[in-house]
């Protein structure tokens, strides 16, 4: 076996928990082979790179080994080298205002009150 197909391969590595969610991610133009956009059927080999856009952050997998089922976790990890640059830090609110649902709409008081503590003068 020298090529496989893409969705078949991101659900064996265990991208996708499912291969229809795999394929789905590959007709809304989620996944990129080489930096080209990838249907469902094209193949991957060995060496190739795959981009994967989850949850907003693009995941980048180098494509060491050819999975055409879903196997053990250590096979799939095996198949695919992870090349991802760490997520960039979540910025910290220092405070988070909310009021109490059902308290209706806030007054001009509240809002000017919500804006200064937001920092918003």
């Amino acid at each position: 076996m020298e090529s496989v197909r893409v969705d078949s391969w991101l659900w064996g590595v265990r991208v996708f928990k499912t291969r229809t969610l795999a394929s789905d991610a590959c007709k809304a133009g989620h996944v990129r082979v080489n930096g080209e956009r990838a249907k469902p059927a094209q193949p991957v080999k060995v060496g190739d790179e795959v981009r994967v856009r989850i949850q907003g952050f693009d995941r980048v997998l180098g494509v060491t080994g050819l999975v055409a089922k879903r196997g053990s976790p250590a096979v799939a990890q095996a198949a695919a080298d992870d090349r991802t640059p760490p997520r960039p830090p979540r910025e910290e609110t220092p405070f988070i205002a909310f009021r109490e649902r059902g308290a209706g709409r806030p007054t001009k008081r509240d809002r000017r009150e919500l804006e200064r503590l937001r920092g918003r003068d």
